[in-house]
């Protein structure tokens, strides 16, 4: 690492101050701020108990002003990341490795895009990454992951040497539409009609409202975290996050979320949680206590797009998997992370398997393109 810089490890982000850390994010990125952050680690949700352990690297210049920083986590298991490494866990484990500890640079149970390495210059992305190397190697870790990257940041994993990998998303792309309607227009006319039709069924006897700001109540949480708990424990099992983190973004972060919820004869029935960025909207956690036909699809998908229209978003990021999104607006796109492996054996057999799942990706998102609802005067 060049010598100017001095690096240091948080083993709490409150040993920075917000305005310090936000200073570098570079970005309304509402998952990156000190405040998202700091709530995961004051709830225990992103602790050393839960495998989950910061370790978040602090960089500063020789004058003692801080220059740049990264969300950094010793984990000891792969669980909350959305990008899956659990084969090459079990390689190393079989060639009588420890896969864990290992280091993951990325947003606990977030699969959004956006800045990992907090710096606007390049050698300082790069002094960034060397820290990294060198604690992973001080702590004899199995390697570095850094997961759900933008350019700049795969640009200074791959000068560094650090081994791409690419998946992929589905986003809806606000085309300066003014309504929902217009939106609608640009569509086949098949999809248009279906998707109309999903909202007639789904709207049916139902009382749907967005929450953000001063609107979002106590009460509207306590809704919000049944859904919850009832959608992780029937798909993943104990869910990631506690009833404290979310009282901890109300009380931080209110105006930075959008909750919408749903209502059948005046009982809550259904919620989806999302964060309003600079750029995006995004679409984060989901839950539903009665059964409603396509109310997944109205709440998550339908009033994500209306309400990123009305709010002059670009975009609405919904998250991992489904290509059910496709029929419905989001389109497919290309998602990046980078690795750093300890051991070669296993580093030059994953860069090997990497080429290929690259070009499988490629292809995957090149046959989705061709699948889109829309007009294709439209694209």
């Amino acid at each position: 690492m060049d010598q100017n810089f001095t690096a240091r490890i948080l083993t709490r982000i409150d040993e920075v101050s917000e305005n310090e850390w936000d200073a570098l994010t570079g970005s309304h990125n509402p998952f990156l701020s000190h405040r998202f952050l700091n709530a995961l680690e004051q709830s225990s949700c992103a602790v050393e108990q839960t495998g989950w352990g910061p370790r978040h690297i602090w960089l500063s210049d020789e004058d003692e002003k801080p220059v740049g920083a990264a969300p950094l986590y010793a984990k000891t298991h792969s669980q909350g990341e959305y990008v899956f490494d659990h084969g090459w866990a079990d390689a190393l484990h079989r060639a009588g490795g420890n896969y864990y500890p290992k280091l993951q640079c990325a947003v606990p149970f977030s699969p959004v895009n956006g800045p990992r390495l907090l710096a606007s210059d390049t050698d300082i992305k790069l002094g960034l990454l060397s820290a990294m190397v060198q604690a992973c190697t001080d702590w004899a870790y199995s390697g570095i992951h850094l997961t759900f990257l933008e350019r700049a940041d795969q640009t200074a994993c791959r000068d560094a040497g650090f081994l791409l990998r690419q998946d992929r998303q589905f986003h809806f792309f606000n085309r300066e539409f003014e309504t929902f309607n217009e939106f609608l227009n640009s569509l086949s006319s098949r999809k248009r009609k279906n998707i109309r039709k999903e909202r007639s069924a789904a709207q049916d006897g139902i009382t749907i409202k967005r929450l953000t700001g001063e609107d979002l109540k106590a009460e509207h949480w306590d809704v919000f975290y049944q859904c919850y708990v009832d959608t992780g424990a029937r798909k993943w099992g104990s869910p990631y996050l506690n009833r404290e983190f979310f009282a901890r973004i109300h009380e931080s972060m209110k105006d930075d979320i959008l909750l919408i919820m749903a209502w059948q004869d005046e009982i809550p029935i259904a919620a989806a949680l999302n964060f309003i960025g600079g750029e995006a909207l995004y679409g984060r956690n989901w839950g539903c206590l009665a059964h409603k036909p396509f109310l997944h699809f109205e709440l998550c998908y339908y009033q994500a797009i209306e309400a990123a229209i009305e709010m002059k978003l670009s975009r609405v990021e919904a998250g991992a998997q489904g290509e059910h999104k496709l029929a419905r607006g989001y389109e497919p796109v290309a998602t990046h992370s980078a690795h750093y492996l300890s051991h070669p054996g296993l580093r030059t057999a994953i860069a090997d398997y990497l080429t290929d799942e690259r070009r499988a990706v490629e292809r995957n998102i090149k046959i989705l393109n061709r699948h889109t609802p829309f007009k294709k005067d439209e694209l």
